[in-house]
């Protein structure tokens, strides 16, 4: 099964604007996120090609190291577009499965992507991760990549599943809570640093909160 993730990446200094810290700080933490993610990704068996979809130059320069393809979203109008984008590409170039993870949940390892995958079969099929308060999908696997479209800031958890149910018999929620752990406001970002997971990241995003 040939797989791309997919990271729709908003604009750094449009990004999580509800951390409340500086313009600077804000990109700072969005750089360390995105290239932990990336680093991730990029040492997973799981996955065999990585799609960021951006206009963001810093975001598509980190890109750039993890030899991930890189998709310009010039207008810039959302997830769903930006998914929109990424599904062309991986239709024209046969890939078979996608997952779409969001660019703020740095903590997740390559053992959470196998495990997802592991409740694929062999026909069409969609997993969704839920977001840790369950209002948001912080990874979604389609096979094929044309399932479904996607309805990302629509309550989107709920709303990919019973689309998906519509359109096949399997579908999986599945949850792996260091997908689950993303970072949209200060307290999200408190609660992954009080987490013993990747100390390394935590003292990096510390630095930049001290």
């Amino acid at each position: 099964m040939k797989t791309a993730a997919i990271i729709p990446v908003k604009t750094f200094s449009k990004a999580k604007t509800r951390l409340g810290l500086s313009q600077e700080k804000t990109e700072q933490i969005c750089e360390i996120m995105l290239e932990e993610i990336l680093h991730t990704l990029s040492i997973s068996p799981q996955i065999d090609q990585i799609i960021v979809v951006t206009k963001d130059k810093k975001a598509l320069e980190i890109s750039k190291k993890f030899d991930a393809v890189s998709i310009t979203d010039t207008d810039e109008s959302g997830v769903n577009n930006a998914v929109s984008l990424a599904d062309d590409y991986l239709l024209k170039n046969q890939f078979d499965a996608s997952i779409v993870f969001p660019q703020d949940i740095p903590y997740m390892k390559t053992q959470d992507i196998e495990f997802v995958l592991k409740f694929k079969v062999e026909s069409d099929f969609v997993i969704v991760v839920p977001s840790r308060r369950f209002d948001g999908t912080n990874a979604l696997v389609r096979m094929p990549v044309n399932i479904m479209k996607t309805h990302y800031d629509e309550d989107s958890y709920k709303i990919h599943m019973s689309t998906a149910k519509e359109i096949t018999r399997d579908v999986s929620l599945v949850f792996v809570k260091r997908i689950m752990w993303d970072v949209d406001n200060l307290e999200d970002l408190k609660f992954l640093l009080g987490q013993d997971e990747k100390p390394e990241i935590a003292k990096k995003i510390q630095g930049i909160l001290e």
